[in-house]
């Protein structure tokens, strides 16, 4: 039987010390064409992915890796008998910026489906910090059981809410209401960390309207969150199952606790009724 949670953890400290070297670097901005997930991969990203594989061919494991770089890729003599869900570096132009903000994020699982998710580890590249969870046995940062805050109005809320988007307009009209009560808004730009900030109780919500996020930036985050005690959902509050696919996009609001969550699902649902 196969560790995949220490084996994903020792993917992820490999793929960081190949990140590392390359943040804030001009070799970091290198291009080579469009990835899986239809952005430009630059060399921060294929020396993140290329560590996995050497990190999984070294373990000798069999398994499938569905990657927003290079797409699928088949390891091992049964590789239809695990997955690998990864975002190689989550906050690619954070990281060629030089904003320290940027992650690694590894979901592994028995079949290609989000539901599916069973492993996850979500590691940050620049500071010493690394939430991990496996199905039923809770969620942890550097070893630490964690969990959601318990905060409950909008007003004493962190919310965070990506709007990189060419239309930001068209998802600032469906958050209004949000951004009117809340008290303090945040985008951080790399969106695993952000919600495994909403699982430590860094945050309260971290919410995704814009149906442009892959589900490979989320895979792994989306576990650690609600092993954690906290909430996922899609935007009209159903379960968040998607195939674990680089072209798959996504929307969800993510909340701390269940009062949190209904205030946001309400205003939303208040702003749709009324447009």
């Amino acid at each position: 039987m196969i560790d995949w949670l220490s084996v994903l953890k020792v993917c992820s400290e490999n793929m960081k010390k190949q990140v590392r070297p390359l943040f804030s670097s001009g070799k970091a901005r290198i291009e080579f064409g469009v990835g899986a997930g239809g952005d430009i991969k630059k060399q921060i990203d294929m020396a993140a992915e290329n560590a996995l594989f050497q990190t999984l061919e070294e373990y000798n494991v069999s398994c499938t890796v569905i990657s927003e770089e290079s797409g699928i890729r088949q390891i091992g003599s049964h590789p239809s008998h695990f997955y690998v869900t990864t975002d190689p570096v989550d906050g690619t132009t954070n990281a060629v910026r030089g904003l320290p903000f940027v992650a690694i994020s590894l979901a592994g699982s028995k079949n290609p489906m989000l539901d599916d998710v069973e492993t996850a580890v979500v590691s940050d590249v620049l500071w010493d910090v690394t939430y991990t969870a496996q199905r039923g046995k809770s969620a942890y940062k550097n070893g630490k059981r964690i969990k959601p805050s318990e905060t409950t109005t909008l007003e004493e809320a962190v919310i965070g809410v990506d709007l990189s988007f060419f239309k930001a307009r068209s998802v600032v009209d469906k958050l209004i209401k949000i951004l009117d009560r809340t008290g303090h808004i945040r985008h951080l730009g790399a969106n695993a960390l952000e919600i495994c900030y909403v699982a430590d109780s860094t945050s309260d919500a971290f919410i995704d309207l814009r149906g442009k996020l892959r589900v490979t930036d989320m895979a792994a985050a989306q576990l650690i969150l609600q092993e954690a005690g906290g909430i996922i959902t899609t935007p009209k509050g159903e379960k968040l199952n998607v195939p674990l696919d680089a072209t798959q996009r996504v929307s969800f609001i993510a909340a701390a606790n269940r009062s949190i969550y209904d205030t946001i699902q309400k205003l939303i649902k208040i702003t749709r009724e009324n447009s």
